[in-house]
């Protein structure tokens, strides 16, 4: 990655809220909050005023504990919910000149279909479990505005193959299908499209061990056969660690470090992290 190479994905200031604030917790600098939490008014903050860059070909981590804020960010530049204020600019889009937040619903809809991927920690959200693993595939070609049978079948069969679900069963519906391989029917899905940014939200969690070194190497495969930029959020800095480039580590809805992943685990800044990297030894 050169460091004259113009960022694929700038997020800047992004900030979501649950809540209307007070006056005891909308000033930025002054906010009295515990952990991210106001209890004059009960807003909590989810995102507080993160702001990062994603390059070409690179795997960016994003780690911290449960209710860190994580899950929400990645929702958020999914358009999966509404941010409170902040930017997100996109290079293959309208030439990183317009805010992505504050597109249409239908522009929206056309981002994620053609220029974004995401594969949940939950398939459930990203799978339909009755229809079958290549009409998933379909489903969101046809989204993408894809008429064409045959091509949509060729398509879903390739992208199958490629994630290691036997032919025979690319008519099983997912509902039939082991955790790992609802999440490789869930990653064929998210590529269908070829987008430049895959979003993987904690995607090995509550997997097996040997399920979960099957996955990470799969997105590994990916990520240098396809040259894709990806997010990658965990609670785990193993998978981290085995994945990202780079990493931001967040408490409480703010990025309180960031660097790049091997400096990060050598030489961890803050006491949050020393803690976590201390853990995984």
């Amino acid at each position: 990655m050169s460091s004259f190479e113009a960022p694929l994905l700038s997020i800047k200031n992004l900030n979501k809220h649950f809540g209307k604030g007070c006056s005891q917790c909308c000033n930025l600098t002054g906010r009295n909050l515990v952990k991210n939490y106001c209890q004059a008014c009960g807003t909590v903050y989810a995102c507080q005023d993160i702001s990062f860059d994603l390059y070409p070909g690179e795997i960016l981590g994003i780690v911290g504990e449960s209710g860190s804020g994580k899950s929400t960010l990645m929702r958020c530049l999914y358009f999966d919910q509404e941010v409170t204020n902040g930017a997100a600019y996109l290079y293959s889009y309208e030439s990183r000149e317009r805010n992505l937040f504050q597109e249409s619903s239908q522009k929206k809809r056309y981002i994620r279909n053609h220029l974004m991927g995401k594969v949940y920690q939950n398939p459930l959200l990203g799978l339909k479990m009755n229809f079958s693993s290549i009409g998933n595939i379909a489903e969101k070609l046809i989204s993408a505005g894809n008429r064409n049978v045959g091509q949509m079948e060729a398509r879903g069969k390739e992208l199958l193959e490629y994630v290691n679900i036997p032919d025979y069963r690319i008519k099983e519906a997912p509902k039939h299908f082991s955790g790992g391989m609802q999440q490789r029917v869930q990653i064929a899905k998210a590529l269908s499209n070829n987008p430049p940014i895959l979003l993987l939200d904690e995607v090995t969690t509550g997997l097996d061990l040997s399920v979960q070194a099957s996955v990470l190497d799969l997105i590994k495969h990916l990520q240098r056969e396809l040259n894709i930029s990806m997010i990658v959020v965990s609670h785990d800095l193993g998978v981290i660690r085995m994945l990202a480039d780079r990493s931001l580590v967040m408490l409480d809805g703010k990025v309180i470090e960031e660097g790049l992943t091997d400096q990060i685990l050598e030489d961890p800044q803050s006491s949050y992290t020393q803690q976590l990297v201390q853990s995984l030894l």
